[in-house]
């Protein structure tokens, strides 16, 4: 887990945003302006201008609507799904919050979200027992999940599980109906994710923006669902992939 703990993202998460700055923004963006992703000492900050989009996108209203159906296809996905220990857990609750304080949030509804949340210890089997609090340790236990292989059992993510996730993710953002209501808050989260995805596989970056035009046509969408919720073509070695 040394390759999340590491991160700086994650190390200031365990660490807590602290305060945000006065209350208000004071920023407006221009109407074409394409936000500059805000990454300091290889760690993403908010700032007021990532807290006029998450104003603009709607909020964590709007987020949560979002995450929830991420999570409805997520777990739908065979995929996907072996990765998911417990459909029962409040998966999208927590990613909104998670989406929101990272953008500036001012209620840190993330961290009170940790807070409040009841201890949930993991029996991971040879793993050990693992108390599932933050995005490090949710992981781990992704990667000992029991629904997975025995070859694949504790194997990190890989571009094939990168990039069946960022379909379905921009696919529920398209679906949520932000890209079209919030598109310069779309235009700053396609790169909030890639570089967020990268701690997980150094290659997915470069497949974000190929999800998102994987997510506009129905024709691919409609192939997968009729495929059994499949992804064949992304099933390939990476050096397939990246040809």
């Amino acid at each position: 887990m040394n390759s999340l703990t590491n991160d700086p993202d994650i190390h200031a998460e365990s660490e807590g945003l602290g305060d945000l700055g006065d209350d208000g923004f004071t920023y407006e963006l221009d109407g074409d302006e394409d936000v500059e992703l805000n990454v300091v000492g290889n760690s993403h900050e908010a700032s007021s201008k990532t807290q006029v989009l998450l104003l603009e996108v709607g909020g964590l209203e709007k987020l949560r609507m979002f995450t929830d159906i991420f999570y409805q296809k997520a777990m739908a996905d065979p995929h996907n799904d072996k990765f998911i220990r417990s459909h029962s857990d409040p998966h999208g609750e927590r990613f909104a919050t998670w989406i929101a304080e990272k953008f500036g949030d001012r209620s840190l509804p993330w961290q009170e979200n940790r807070r409040n949340r009841p201890n949930c210890p993991v029996n991971l089997g040879r793993a050990g027992v693992v108390d599932v609090h933050d995005r490090s340790t949710a992981h781990y236990a992704a990667w000992h999940s029991p629904k997975r292989e025995t070859e694949k059992w504790g194997d990190h993510f890989n571009l094939q599980d990168c990039r069946v996730w960022l379909r379905l993710h921009f696919w529920s953002l398209r679906e949520s109906g932000l890209m079209e209501s919030s598109p310069k808050f779309t235009q700053y989260y396609t790169k909030f994710i890639a570089h967020f995805v990268k701690v997980y596989e150094r290659q997915a970056p470069q497949f974000v923006r190929d999800s998102v035009r994987w997510s506009e046509k129905k024709e691919n969408t409609d192939a997968y669902l009729a495929r059994g919720r499949t992804m064949p073509d992304v099933m390939v070695t990476p050096a397939e992939a990246l040809r």
